[in-house]
């Protein structure tokens, strides 16, 4: 019934009218109110032409831009009591609410409740995620105790049956990569791990452009699938230009040295290549291992002596619960609520403390993965070397062990996984520094990064160093300006803690050290709060228009803890190597040599 027809009385009294299909209604009546002007309120059509949908109260036009969410204020103290009654309020008169609309009640805003839907489910691509990585547990078990042949081509049949159901078509993006460097390999011995090197990065740009070439675009499983082969890739063709180099100098001495440790018996054929390149084991998600690793695993003695199941119950027990955690601060605090115009207009306080729950969840998401994939290696017997050759992530051992003799022998050896470890929940979490957390986090690639990158970066530099590596890391990740921006803030955080830390931490007593380095952590997860931001907003205006609404606090506080460092003249963190860190590198260093 039009809102004309109800008689208006004086607030406080009742209100008699007739409805030609509800009889006699009698009701109290509010005074009239003025038209709704609230900020955030939704103009669309409401139970009547010209009614606010939110407040119920004659709205001006149809519709306002906007935004759809702000704090709900109600018209009047008429308004508040006429709820408190039980009664809702809709077009200036009063009308029962079964739905209980009460004081200090708001109905949830749409756009708050369409991101906590978002957030409350998974995506498609996420379960397929899950659901790829959980049966890769069993499969590996299926493989672990089976012979080499077996191994090689039923672990590639596999990697390569879930790229094609699904990449589709777009394997061929995967196939194209393969050829091509193994070409290179084969043209280029001796010089084919930079040329490797260029010829993945460089169809890299080619897959990510291929949206703007007019070409289909490929799944994100392609994507994922594209980044750990350009992983596999270049660390293979460096494995054998390493076994180039050393046949060359055998040849030029005139003896024969033995077997070196890590180098490969020869070099790989083209169906070892796709063989490798196909494995299942870490297609998507990680952790990558080396080619010397993945020949260990096919040529292992006594697979049955190397123990799975207790090492993967041990490595699993927290995943739920990081689990749980994930859906719990997702949905408690929502990405997509950053992106609301109504975002910005909450208090300062409200603002800087959103980034650390967003980051919460984004480390929680992670740790899931990469144990459950850690997991699936755990199962196969993937990655298992004797605990004495001190294996590293990604790199494999750094001691040589000789094999096991006999089935006894094996079974009496304590094995361990740390050549497939992907991640150190604690570590990561409760380390002090910028520099010790990237450690910690993704360690397989952090390995292939330091390995690959870092050590041929166009600079002696520590800090200049780390800035190419980040640099061709936000590269690896994507063309998204949030990598580039988050990624080349770390160098400016590095040389930030070296410095200040040089200078100052010495001066203090031990318990004076114990605040600094609690005070220390603290700013190493803010900073890394902040700069998780653009990894997950990606945009330029959206990871600026958030930093900026925090007034850039952690690049001014690393600008002033590098400018308070150098005046109190602390020193480059490339020079500060304790003698501990030296001598615990030391085996390493002889490796690599």
């Amino acid at each position: 019934m039009p809102n004309a027809a109800w008689p208006r009385l004086l607030p406080g009294s009742l209100c008699v009218a007739q409805s030609p299909k509800l009889g006699l209604l009698l009701f109290p009546s509010p005074k009239p109110r003025p038209l709704c002007t609230a900020a955030g309120h939704i103009r669309g059509p409401g139970p009547a032409a010209g009614v606010c949908s939110w407040c119920r109260v004659p709205a001006p036009s149809l519709p306002l831009p906007e935004p759809d969410w702000g704090p709900h204020v109600a018209p009047d103290r008429s308004a508040r009591r006429v709820r408190k009654r039980g009664w809702g309020v809709r077009g200036g008169e009063a009308w029962p609410d079964p739905g209980g609309l009460r004081a200090g009640t708001a109905r949830p805003p749409p756009a708050r409740q369409a991101a906590r839907s978002r957030a409350q489910t998974m995506s498609p691509e996420e379960w397929t995620y899950l659901v790829v990585l959980l049966i890769s547990i069993p499969i590996g078990f299926l493989f672990k105790k089976a012979g080499p042949g077996l191994k090689k081509w039923g672990a590639a049949a596999v990697g390569l049956g879930l790229t094609l159901f699904t990449c589709g078509p777009h394997t061929l993006h995967s196939l194209v990569t393969i050829l091509g460097t193994w070409a290179l390999v084969q043209a280029q011995p001796c010089s084919c791990h930079a040329l490797a090197l260029a010829w993945t990065f460089s169809y890299l740009l080619f897959f990510r452009a291929l949206s703007l070439l007019g070409l289909p675009t490929p799944t994100p499983f392609t994507n994922a699938v594209q980044l750990l082969l350009t992983l596999k890739l270049v660390s293979l063709a460096s494995e054998v230009q390493d076994l180039h180099l050393a046949q060359r100098k055998e040849l030029a001495s005139g003896f024969s040295k033995g077997p070196s440790l890590g180098l490969l018996p020869d070099v790989p054929s083209l169906m070892d290549t796709l063989s490798y390149s196909y494995c299942y084991v870490g297609i998507m998600t990680g952790p990558f291992f080396r080619y010397r690793t993945y020949l260990d695993w096919l040529e292992q003695p006594f697979p049955g002596a190397v123990p799975s199941l207790r090492p993967l119950l041990r490595r699993a027990w927290p995943a739920p619960l990081f689990g749980l955690l994930f859906l719990l601060s997702s949905h408690l605090f929502p990405l997509e609520a950053v992106r609301e115009d109504a975002f910005y207009a909450r208090p300062l306080p409200a603002r800087l403390f959103y980034m650390i729950p967003v980051f919460f969840a984004f480390r929680m998401r992670f740790y899931v993965a990469w144990i459950v994939a850690e997991c699936g290696c755990i199962a196969a017997g993937f990655g298992a070397y004797p605990v004495a050759a001190k294996a590293r992530a990604g790199g494999g051992p750094t001691l040589h062990c000789p094999p096991p003799s006999s089935l006894e022998k094996a079974a009496a050896l304590e094995y361990d996984y740390e050549t497939v470890r992907n991640i150190d929940c604690y570590g990561t979490d409760f380390c002090v520094r910028v520099r010790d957390g990237m450690r910690y986090w993704n360690m397989t690639v952090q390995w292939w990064l330091a390995q690959y990158i870092y050590k041929s970066a166009p600079a002696r530099s520590y800090v200049l160093r780390s800035a190419w590596t980040m640099l061709l890391s936000a590269y690896w990740h994507g063309l998204h300006p949030g990598y580039y921006l988050s990624f080349l803030t770390i160098p400016l955080c590095l040389a930030a803690e070296g410095r200040l830390e040089s200078a100052l931490r010495g001066r203090f007593g031990p318990g004076g050290q114990r605040a600094w380095d609690w005070v220390h952590w603290f700013l190493k997860m803010r900073a890394y709060d902040y700069m998780s931001m653009g990894f997950v907003l990606l945009s330029l205006g959206q990871t600026l228009r958030y930093w900026a609404s925090i007034y850039f606090c952690i690049h001014v506080l690393a600008l002033v803890a590098l400018g308070l460092g150098l005046a109190l003249g602390g020193r480059s963190p490339s020079r500060r190597k304790t003698g501990s860190q030296a001598t615990s590198l030391a085996p390493e260093k002889l490796r690599e040599e």
